[in-house]
């Protein structure tokens, strides 16, 4: 079976604000790409990913989320699974990067 890909969708919801929407695997084989698409919104105010279309992520995506919240400042990341959750508590990283569990519309299509 072919590795699932990660799609990467770029939204600017408003002014200074960028949203990445993430669908596939966040993965050693992926992660490069969210730090290629991240380097481009340097000078960003707001960055916000979705992760709701995520359905695997591993340290390699954790890596990655790092490498941009320091390329681009702070990030808030939405639609985290329990797997994920996990992750970021497990490793102590839910001190560096903002979670919004709640008032984020889940995306439908």
């Amino acid at each position: 079976m072919p590795h699932q890909l990660l799609t990467i969708e770029v939204s600017r919801p408003d002014a200074g604000h960028v949203r990445l929407r993430l669908t596939g695997e966040l993965d050693y084989d992926t992660a490069p790409e969210l730090v290629a698409a991240a380097a481009e919104l340097r000078g960003e105010q707001q960055v916000t990913i979705d992760l709701n279309g995520v359905g695997l992520c591993d340290s390699s995506g954790l890596s990655a989320l790092l490498m941009v919240r320091r390329g681009v400042g702070a990030i808030r990341l939405t639609g985290v699974s329990p797997q994920v959750q996990q992750l970021l508590d497990r490793t102590g990283l839910t001190e560096l990067l903002t979670v919004d569990d709640g008032d984020d519309l889940r995306a439908t299509g």
